[in-house]
């Protein structure tokens, strides 16, 4: 008996041909669908059956719909409405939804299997300015050069379709529709399958916190929210109130959808702070049950990672312990501490940071603030999370919100230099945690990262605009005005995001592009650098000397020796008991010899970072 999963919701298409339609909508108490044939004329129009639960279902026979077809819901009162599990929206996020035969694709992928979670190094981008062609064909053309990168998985920002062509994928209104212009439902899926060839895990960036306000239809259907608990992005989504069982299903729906339909090896889901549920069985934790059990059905080692703020290790521990039981979650102490030293930052954030000390403890505990006081929160923050895996924990230079918020679109090679971004990358891949590069760090790419959006109301453009002025006013430079952030609707702020492929081969990129390869190859070489064992790490620093070393050990007897001059001045690093031979240097002038015995103190250069591996 076949007990995979299937989504019900939406338009189905059967074996037979015919199609169902299946919608929540318990605010109306009629409901038809609307059949459109290519020229967009209606076809048919059909009265949907309501169940006691506010579940409207038709069925329309092969002929009278069809994979193909356009579809809408009709809604009194309201008026034609796209369907809120939308698998495709061909036309824009006001238009009719697309009947999508989502079991036709020609899969090659039956020998994935998936990747351990601790083999993942992460390579986030974004679709639209990854490539010139601006979409998911342009990313899977250029799979071969993050093969040879050496990463391992390729993370996606959300995808789901948002209003206009272009824009970060935050606003995504149709969650189960691939944006149209990226390629749309097959595109996708060909980026997954050619993902798999190359032995690439794909991981979704996913918005389970907030849907965007422009093409929003889901409150004329039913209540998906509510005014009980507020978000930076308005009411929160209703995940334990009244009748939230059914807006709990669409989002487990959703994380299903992505594995099963689309074969994407994980999900890294937004923001989680922003999700409110104080029911018994939190929706995080019903999510991470449903994915794991249909991975573990279908074969397939797939993962859940957190993006969150709150510091909690309860979001990476298992359910029988009190946690949610996601796999992994986002380091931004690590890279708030990081980046506090390597650069002088203070402002917003940043100014609960600044010690070397931060560093080594973000490394070897995970947060730096696990129950302390954070100056710049004004409360204490966090809780402890030392005994947690460091594979449970991913880490990085660079992400999208990094560098367009804090840094106004400029990147750590702008902000601190080349030297220095190197040094930032060999700690990154030194410590237990997961490694994450964002897209062109590699090569250190010079154009910026900046927060876009093609809103079509020009009041909600304007909002924009100046909200997000006022969200990150805290991270800008004295004196800085609304004029430090490119205008995020124009199409020139978007235009300049796209990477600078031409420049890959030509100096100093491609010598940035050779370190990040060594790099790579190192980690996945080493076992004491791909291990996870936080047990098993050891730091150490000197505050005033601004140095770093990080031992990295192995159950099998391997280990690894970094040290890293963080600061503008020579640093006298003692080395750790052992014979020791380099494996790496982020200038040729920073050697401090092909081999050191154990115990030597060796003079290291400003902004200049070795690891050795232990022989003997």
């Amino acid at each position: 008996m076949d007990m995979s999963w299937r989504l019900q919701r939406g338009a189905n298409v059967g074996d037979d041909g015919a199609v169902s339609f299946s919608v929540w909508a318990p605010r109306r108490r009629a409901l038809s669908v609307r059949i459109l044939d290519p020229a967009g004329a209606t076809r048919a129009e059909l009265a949907m059956t309501r169940d006691a639960g506010g579940v409207f279902t038709a069925r329309a026979d092969a002929g009278v719909a069809s994979a193909g077809d356009d579809y809408a819901y009709l809604l009194p009162d309201v008026g034609a409405r796209p369907d809120p599990v939308s698998r495709h929206q061909p036309r824009g996020v006001h238009a009719p939804s697309r009947i999508v035969a989502a079991d036709r694709f020609a899969w090659s992928d039956a020998g994935w299997r998936g990747l351990p979670r601790a083999d993942l190094v992460i390579y986030e981008l974004h679709v639209g300015t990854f490539s010139p062609e601006g979409t998911f064909a342009g990313v899977a053309a250029r799979l071969p050069h993050l093969r040879d990168l050496g990463v391992t998985a390729v993370e996606l920002m959300p995808v789901a379709a948002f209003p206009g062509d272009r824009n970060w994928g935050y606003d995504g209104v149709y969650l189960f529709a691939p944006h149209t212009a990226y390629g749309g439902p097959d595109g996708l899926k060909r980026l997954a399958d050619a993902c798999h060839a190359h032995g690439l895990a794909l991981i979704l960036d996913v918005v389970y916190n907030h849907l965007g306000p422009e093409g929003n239809y889901l409150g004329d259907y039913g209540p998906y929210f509510t005014n009980r608990y507020r978000t930076p992005w308005g009411d929160a989504l209703n995940f334990d109130g009244a009748d939230s069982d059914e807006v709990r299903r669409f989002f487990v729906d959703n994380a299903l959808h992505w594995l099963c339909e689309y074969h994407a090896d994980g999900l890294r889901l937004d923001a989680i702070q922003g999700i409110f549920d104080v029911s018994a069985r939190p929706i995080l934790q019903e999510i991470a049950d449903a994915f794991h059990a249909e991975a573990a059905r279908l074969g397939r080692q797939a993962w859940l990672i957190a993006e969150s703020d709150l510091n909690d290790p309860r979001v990476i521990r298992p359910k029988d312990v009190g946690g949610l039981g996601l796999d992994a979650q986002w380091s931004d102490d690590f890279h708030h501490a990081l980046h506090a030293v390597v650069t002088g930052n203070r402002r917003g954030y940043f100014a609960d940071f600044g010690r070397v000390a931060d560093v080594g403890k973000a490394i070897t505990a995970g947060f730096v603030y696990d129950g302390q006081h954070a100056p710049h929160r004004r409360r204490r923050h966090g809780a402890p999370a030392a005994d947690d895996a460091g594979d449970r924990f991913v880490s990085f230079i660079q992400n999208h919100d990094q560098v367009a918020n804090a840094y106004q679109g400029r990147r750590i090679a702008e902000v601190a230099g080349h030297a220095r971004q190197r040094v930032a990358a060999t700690v990154l891949f030194s410590t237990p945690a997961l490694p994450l590069l964002f897209q062109g760090e590699e090569w250190a790419e010079e154009a910026p990262f900046d927060y876009f959006t093609s809103h079509g109301d020009p009041a909600l453009a304007e909002a924009v605009r100046k909200g997000r002025h006022e969200e990150y006013l805290h991270l800008l430079e004295e004196g800085a005005g609304l004029g430090a952030w490119a205008d995020p609707q124009a199409e020139e702020t978007f235009r300049r995001c796209k990477l600078r492929w031409e420049s890959v081969d030509r100096a100093p990129h491609a010598d940035m592009l050779a370190f990040y390869r060594a790099l790579c190859a190192l980690r996945r070489r080493l076992a004491p650098l791909h291990n996870g064992r936080r047990d098993l790490t050891r730091v150490a620093f000197d505050e005033d000397g601004r140095w770093l070393t990080i031992l990295r050990g192995d159950p099998w007897g391997a280990a690894t020796f970094t040290c890293a001059n963080l600061g503008d001045a020579p640093a006298r690093i003692p080395f750790a008991d052992g014979a020791w031979k380099l494996a790496l240097a982020t200038e040729p002038s920073a050697s401090a010899g092909a081999t050191v015995a154990g115990g030597q103190t060796v003079t290291l250069p400003p902004s200049t970072a070795l690891i050795y591996e232990r022989v003997g």
